[in-house]
């Protein structure tokens, strides 16, 4: 063979080289605790084919302790570009395969040079976490390759969708990255975050605690707030993640992907005339009043298992994409508390900064009392959610559907914090402090006429299909 052809078969034996990743035994073993590899992750995340990898034979630099001598495919990271449903998405994914998949200088550099690309291109941004942290032998240089990371989620923090996926270990300065993106989805029984770890804790404070119970993905979901999703395997967390994208933007200039859904706006449902019950002490459940309401009965919950008397999440009303903030009645009975204040407000900050509509459907009967919810801090998270309110530019849309008393009718988006429209559905146990305001409209419940005399709704007869559906979808294309 000639030159040219033998440099090309060198190149197809390096690339196969580098794509076994740690080996097979290596292989086996992230098999065998129920993960996939990185480059299976990459595989089942973009679409077929499209995935471009860049710096594939990038090396460390590292001579001390012995690491000159060690060979790491990749140097423990994959990083490149491709389409997930025909949409460019920039991504790295940590080989815990190859060393564990220790953060040193180059594997740092791929990651931030794929940021910039991203952030150049305008382009969401996903990370697949699986790394035993800090290469310990490149010292410094490892830490500095941390910081140009946690600089890079800064500089596209609201910019760019960020969205972080940990599918192993992430532990000590490891955990900051994925903190300061948009979202944080884990999975169950094999993914961990903590800032010190159980051997750690033990040594120090004596005492005694399991991965899973200190930073497992139930434990990150249902009491530090850290992580917004808690899948099942790696698969399904994966899916979570392309169907979240789908919500979303490219970046914070463009509008959301508008999707047919083939759920017709005027459609009507009568299970909304019973939803609530007779009794205005009684509970129900939110989740059945959305699912009614938006395209296809879709709504996709963040944050489902955190601070549950509120409800978060994405839907679509007529194939627009919409964030939903709702109390809950079923958990303290809809009250604001600490948690939900901070889980809402940074909801609501996420939408705002990529132009996704809000709607708020309130039934809250106040701020939840209590010396732990003063000592907590209740002031100043309750205040977060006045303020993020108050700045967002996007269109807000409030919907009252049994009661809004007291300084939690003003948390939930009053006219006063800048709601464009508010609807109160009228119901023998409606009541809220917000009621007969100037600028606040009061529909009736039940397929009768709109009491919007500027409603322009399709057909031109005003009528209410969803039960105040209608004039919804009115207000939020006109308002977009």
């Amino acid at each position: 063979m000639g030159i040219v052809a033998d440099k090309i078969k060198e190149l197809r034996e390096r690339e196969a080289k580098t794509r076994e990743m740690g080996g097979p035994k290596a292989v086996a073993k992230q098999h065998e605790t129920g993960k996939l590899t990185a480059r299976e992750r990459i595989e089942h995340f973009f679409d077929p084919g499209s995935f471009c990898e860049l710096d594939m034979f990038v090396k460390h630099r590292g001579t001390l302790f012995g690491l000159d001598k060690m060979d790491i495919p990749a140097d423990g990271v994959i990083t490149g570009y491709g389409t997930v449903n025909g949409r460019q998405v920039f991504a790295f994914s940590q080989d815990f395969t190859s060393r564990a998949g220790t953060l040193g200088e180059m594997h740092s550099k791929k990651i931030c040079k794929v940021m910039d690309l991203a952030l150049k291109a305008g382009k969401p941004f996903v990370g697949f976490n699986d790394s035993g942290g800090a290469r310990i032998q490149e010292g410094v240089d490892a830490l500095s390759g941390y910081g140009q990371i946690f600089y890079r989620n800064a500089i596209a923090s609201g910019v760019i969708p960020q969205v972080s996926a940990i599918m192993g270990p992430c532990a000590g300065g490891a955990v900051y990255s994925p903190a300061m993106t948009d979202f944080v989805v884990m999975v169950k029984k094999t993914s961990y975050m903590f800032i010190t770890g159980p051997d750690v804790i033990k040594s120090v404070l004596g005492e005694v605690v399991t991965q899973e119970d200190l930073g497992g993905a139930m434990a990150h979901n249902t009491k530090s707030g850290v992580a917004h999703f808690a899948c099942e395997s790696d698969a399904d967390a994966i899916d979570q993640m392309k169907q979240l994208l789908s919500f979303f933007p490219d970046n914070n200039m463009e509008d959301p992907p508008i999707t047919p859904t083939g759920d017709d706006p005027r459609r009507m449902d009568p299970m909304l005339d019973t939803i609530m019950p007779d009794n205005p002490m009684g509970s129900y459940d939110m989740k059945d009043l959305i699912r009614a309401v938006v395209d296809d009965g879709h709504f996709f919950e963040v944050h489902q298992y955190f601070a549950q008397n509120i409800l978060v999440g994405y839907a679509r009303l007529n194939g627009r994409p919409i964030g939903i903030i709702a109390n809950q009645p079923k958990v303290l009975a809809g009250c604001l508390d600490t948690d939900s204040s901070d889980k809402a407000s940074r909801f609501i900050r996420t939408c705002d900064a990529f132009n996704i509509p809000m709607l708020t459907i309130a039934d809250v009967p106040g701020y939840l009392p209590g010396k732990q919810q003063e000592w907590g801090g209740i002031i100043r998270h309750g205040a977060k959610l006045l303020w993020c309110y108050s700045e967002a530019t996007v269109p807000k849309v409030t919907l009252i559907v049994r009661k809004d008393y007291g300084g939690s009718y003003l948390a939930m988006c009053s006219k006063d914090l800048g709601a464009d429209i508010v609807f109160c559905l009228a119901h023998r146990g409606n009541r809220g402090n917000g009621r007969g305001r100037g600028g606040q409209y009061h529909l009736p419940q039940g397929n009768h006429r709109c009491a919007r005399s500027d409603c322009q709704a399709p057909g031109n007869d005003r009528r209410l299909p969803k039960t105040a559906l209608q004039p919804l979808h009115c207000c939020i294309e006109k308002l977009y």
